[in-house]
């Protein structure tokens, strides 16, 4: 797996004001760069000692096989011009584009017009970068304004279901706990992206921090399945529950594979920050949310199971309004775990990645806004009290007791279509 769900949209967006992060590991890097360059220039030398002595000799003038201080360039004919991609040793330059290097008619490498030295054309690597740079700031405000959306709805719903007694149960106090989930990783994620961290330590709680949360934002999820199920399956309808153990599961369990993480991370792939993701370690971490996932689906699935075989003439009106909870928590399933499943899939398309890029950050960083939508602005017993407040505000200001009959049919219809 190629990253931490907010991972890769994050090193995407490593623009100048994420590069202030990175500036506080650079010899860290520089060592990843060396070393990757020695690796690189060894098996240059090696294939070339090989080939010193071929077994078939090539008709015509060849330039050698040599190394250019960063690439490998294979023997080429005469007057030819041969390229290849350019190298990822620093992030200006683009893995995407190419260098190339003539071999001149006489059977020579070619050399630079004013130092007469032997020379490489690496100038489309920088080039093809500055185009990255502002992909890269598309990127970032894209992501920074899903966060903010998400913000805003997420608050805007908790402030509905704090202010509105009428909405107080035990299934709007996972939902409470389920957002504050989200406005949290949300803050952690803004906070990650625009503000300059000069100390790795710091870096690198702020990236416990969000991992933490992002296994909170699924196991709330998984727990809003286990109540349905439990409430539906197992205790037929019964209204209350232990809430303890829900606690104990959405904040406690995801500190288990976090501090694994951190832990497996300090000690055997230490990078800047903790922001790579060319490491398996991210398992630790993805792992317990795909398995959160499969739970809740399965959850899910038998809570259907039950409400359309068994249910289907007793608890009628019961039984449709768990119906409409059920399909809302089976629709944020794959709305909310579809990235763990294309993420395996990069495709290597410079466009077709680009698009990618895309769909990843509406599907990683417009959750809360997903969730928040779903689970309160289309609930039907939200735009009931809505609709009341709505008319009482319209007797306080307009010293009325007749509200607009249109307005107030709206908003109940609202709650009669929502999920």
């Amino acid at each position: 797996m190629t990253l931490v769900p907010l991972l890769l949209p994050l090193l995407l967006c490593s623009t100048n004001k994420l590069f202030a992060v990175e500036s506080t590991d650079a010899n860290h890097q520089t060592n990843l760069n060396q070393n990757q360059i020695a690796k690189n220039q060894f098996s240059c030398y090696q294939r070339i000692t090989k080939d010193s002595h071929p077994k078939i000799k090539h008709a015509g003038l060849q330039c050698n096989m040599t190394w250019d201080g960063w690439l490998c360039w294979d023997q080429t004919a005469a007057g030819t011009t041969t390229e290849q991609s350019c190298p990822d040793y620093y992030h200006n330059f683009d893995p995407q584009a190419v260098a190339s290097k003539v071999c001149t008619e006489n059977g020579e490498w070619g050399r630079h017009p004013e130092s007469n030295r032997t020379w490489t054309n690496y100038e489309n690597c920088i080039a093809n970068s500055t185009n990255h740079q502002t992909a890269a700031m598309t990127h970032f405000y894209l992501v920074i304004i899903g966060h903010t959306l998400s913000l805003v709805s997420l608050l805007i719903s908790l402030t509905i279901f704090f202010y509105f007694k009428s909405l107080s149960c035990q299934r709007i106090t996972l939902h409470k706990n389920l957002f504050l989930s989200f406005v949290l990783n949300s803050i952690v994620t803004v906070i990650w992206l625009t503000t300059v961290v000069n100390k790795q330590a710091i870096c690198k709680l702020l990236m416990f921090a969000h991992l933490y949360l992002l296994s909170c934002n699924y196991f709330w999820m998984l727990c809003e399945g286990i109540y349905l199920h439990t409430l539906i399956v197992v205790a037929v309808f019964a209204e209350k529950q232990h809430l303890l153990w829900y606690y104990l599961l959405g904040w406690g369990f995801p500190l288990m594979p976090t501090v694994l993480h951190s832990v497996a991370r300090h000690s055997y792939y230490n990078d800047k920050c903790w922001v790579s993701s060319d490491t398996s370690l991210l398992y630790i971490i993805h792992g317990p949310i795909c398995a959160a996932l499969v739970v809740n689906l399965f959850f899910l699935l038998n809570i259907v199971r039950v409400l359309i075989t068994k249910l289907r003439v007793t608890h009628q009106a019961e039984s449709s309004l768990y119906m409409r909870a059920v399909r809302a928590t089976l629709i944020l399933i794959p709305l909310l775990g579809i990235q763990f499943v294309l993420l395996p899939y990069k495709p290597d398309d410079p466009r077709v990645f680009e698009s990618y890029m895309y769909i990843m950050e509406i599907l990683m960083h417009y959750q809360g806004f997903l969730v928040s939508t779903i689970f309160c602005f289309f609930n039907g017993e939200v735009s009931p009290s809505v609709a009341v407040l709505v008319l009482a505000l319209h007797k306080i200001l307009n010293n009325s007791s007749i509200i607009s009959l249109c307005h107030l049919q709206m908003l109940i219809w609202m709650g009669w279509v929502c999920l």
